[in-house]
């Protein structure tokens, strides 16, 4: 957790005993923190607290989860896809494109709940393995309610195709019969098998006709007295119409099928043709569209919403979009039979049948856990041009507003933030804000990470923190006596007083150690160095010694007294740079011109003369000393120059 700014206040709980606990608490940028304290009167001399506990409270606690990264990090890369192919895409491709990210979404929403199966499946602590159920469970309801808005909403199915969209919703998400079927088919006679007629009625509720044929054909080999009831019923379930995908034929033409072959049915019904076996009397009658025969198989669908696509597919196939809101309400309260107050996946769901987009959003943001579900379903919603017109009062949209919640979670996440940066890049109104405030709460642990927040700041032009970010690392720097990164990162910060503070370090350790540290940096300073006068001194100062290294002496020469006569070294470090021109004034070759030298000269006294009576009496004897031998050096060398130029100028 990342440190509070103030000490948390104490709020004392109304209507507790004084001497009983208190709450204090404070916000931090993702968290809470609460201490309980118990203030006992008695038990201390100033009645100050006595016991006290301190509690963290996260939001989003559900990123702390390590098997959710895959769900947090594979949405990200297919939420940034959507962002960048919007332009692209127009007309019906672009449906299509919207279908298939919805999919996509699907996917690792389904591959994020197996590998949650497999870690609750390999557990062995039996919290832990019920953490994970539960999460599955949570994800398996994700994937349901999801998968029902991209019907109604993404692909917008229209009557026909969307009864069969509904039922491979059902076939996917409800009465996972295969297990049971293979246990069935397995048995030495699968007819007397006493789940064989529950397989094949689930295989009738969920219009799987094929599959259930092929079982009932076992019970006609088993029973040659009822083969002539199996064949009728084979042949109403082969001739039963289904809309058609691919528009092949009207919805008109399809009620007329449907109201033949309905009428074939009731007229077997009534002639008694099943009446001798009541497993195929009950399944004729479900092909009718019988409510009360459908509700008898209530434990073999589970849920009132598997009712509501058997009813539709039995009684009303080519039901349209906007008359689905009468038939599921109808649907749960014949289903729930008043036994029960629905849950609240029931209530999302209605408002999904319902056509209420607002409501779906609104109420999954109180069920769930975390952001993630609303936010990116809520994303690819208003892609599809369905939440233009909501605004929220403050300003921002629901899309925004939603975004920016889930990415202030990921912003709590120790590596999860970088997925953050990404989806407040595409919140216009207020991304760009809520970057600044959260991208300046990241701890920055290490060079590496920071280097990776700044980078992201100059990305963005965020101007002011990367100045901050860099002000901060060179003063970890500075701490820790690492003098070259620290003069980096003030660099980077374009900041002048910290870079002169760093350079006189620099300087100090050197007139201390005789030796610079971090040559590399100061050696390729460039234009850099102009950051600050100190800066440029020791820039110069360095180059000075690589002239004086490689026996360059004329330059460096020149070099150092441009130093001092133009003011460039600081005051204080005239007598080393005077020192500095020591070995200089001693060479065999005369280095230093007859000018040079009273320039040199000059700057010594200027150094000795701005020092008081009792300064100079402070002086040691090696100060004293250097001096001296400064005065002959110069002397002798003033004297080599005169010489010298007088010779030349004689012949």
């Amino acid at each position: 957790m990342e440190e509070l700014d103030v000490e948390p206040p104490l709020t004392v709980v109304p209507g507790a005993d004084p001497s009983a606990r208190q709450l204090c608490f404070a916000w931090g940028p993702a968290e809470v923190l609460v201490c309980e304290t118990l203030f006992d009167r008695a038990g201390t001399a100033d009645g100050g607290p006595s016991a006290s506990c301190v509690f963290v409270f996260r939001k989003d606690q559900d990123i702390y989860i390590h098997t959710l990264r895959k769900l947090f990090n594979e949405s990200h890369g297919i939420f940034i896809g959507l962002q960048r192919s919007e332009e692209e895409l127009a007309g019906k491709s672009r449906k299509a494109h919207l279908v298939q990210v919805s999919k996509n979404y699907r996917s690792v929403i389904r591959a994020c709940m197996e590998d949650m199966h497999q870690a609750a499946i390999s557990a062995r602590d039996p919290a832990l393995q019920n953490q994970y159920s539960t999460q599955v469970s949570i994800l398996s309801a994700v994937e349901l309610i999801w998968n029902l808005c991209e019907i109604l909403f993404v692909e917008a199915a229209a009557a026909g195709p969307l009864l069969l969209r509904l039922l491979d919703w059902v076939r996917l998400h409800v009465c996972d019969v295969d297990n049971t079927v293979r246990e069935v088919l397995s048995s030495e006679d699968p007819s007397k098998h006493e789940l064989f007629w529950n397989v094949v009625d689930v295989f009738v509720l969920q219009g799987r006709m094929d599959e259930a044929r092929h079982l009932l054909s076992k019970e006609a080999s088993a029973n040659p007295t009822s083969m002539n009831m199996y064949r009728i019923l084979d042949d109403l379930m082969k001739k039963m119409p289904v809309p058609s995908l691919n528009n092949t034929q009207t919805l008109t033409e399809m009620e007329l099928k449907w109201q033949h072959w309905h009428e074939e049915c009731q007229r077997y019904l009534q002639d008694g043709t099943f009446a001798s076996n009541s497993h195929m009397e009950s399944i004729c009658k479900i092909l009718l569209g019988d409510e009360d025969a459908i509700l008898e198989k209530k434990e073999l669908m589970t849920t009132w919403y598997h009712f509501l696509v058997t009813r539709l597919l039995y009684s009303h196939p080519t039901v349209k979009p906007m008359e689905l809101r009468f038939y599921a309400q109808s649907s749960m309260d014949l289903f729930l039979g008043g036994e029960c107050s629905p849950e609240p996946l029931d209530t999302i769901l209605m408002a999904a049948f319902e056509f209420e987009i607002h409501q779906v959003i609104k109420e999954c943001s109180i069920a769930l856990s975390n952001w993630w579900f609303v936010a990116h379903l809520t994303d690819l919603l208003d892609h599809c041009k369905l939440l233009q017109s909501h605004n929220l009062y403050f300003g921002s949209n629901m899309r925004e507003f939603l975004l920016l919640e889930y990415a202030s979670g990921l912003f709590s996440h120790h590596s999860l933030w970088q997925l953050g940066v990404d989806y407040f890049d595409y919140c216009p109104e207020f991304g760009r804000v809520y970057l600044e405030l959260h991208i300046e709460r990241i701890p920055l642990n290490t060079e590496q990470k920071a280097l990776k927040v700044l980078r992201i700041c100059e990305q963005r032009q965020m101007h002011e923190q990367v100045r901050s970010i860099c002000k901060i690392m060179a003063m970890k720097a500075l701490r820790n006596n690492r003098l070259g990164s620290a003069l980096s990162w003030s660099i980077r910060a374009k900041d002048a007083a910290f870079a002169t503070l760093i350079s006189d370090r620099f300087l100090k350790d050197y007139c201390e150690r005789g030796s610079f540290s971090d040559l590399d940096l100061i050696d390729n300073l460039g234009p850099s160095m102009l950051l600050s006068d100190r800066l440029t001194f020791l820039g110069k100062y360095r180059e000075f010694h690589r002239l004086y290294g490689e026996k360059r002496f004329s330059e460096a020469a020149r070099l150092l007294l441009m130093l001092m006569t133009a003011h460039i070294a600081p005051c204080s470090f005239w007598m080393t740079l005077l020192t500095d021109a020591l070995p200089l004034l001693e060479q065999k070759e005369v280095i230093f011109s007859a000018e040079q030298t009273y320039e040199l000269m000059r700057c010594l006294e200027d150094l000795t003369a701005g020092k008081s009576e009792k300064e100079k009496f402070q002086d040691d004897n090696v100060e004293t000393m250097k001096v001296e031998m400064l005065r002959l050096a110069l002397a002798r060398n003033l004297a080599r120059v005169i010489v010298k130029e007088g010779t030349l100028g004689a012949s």
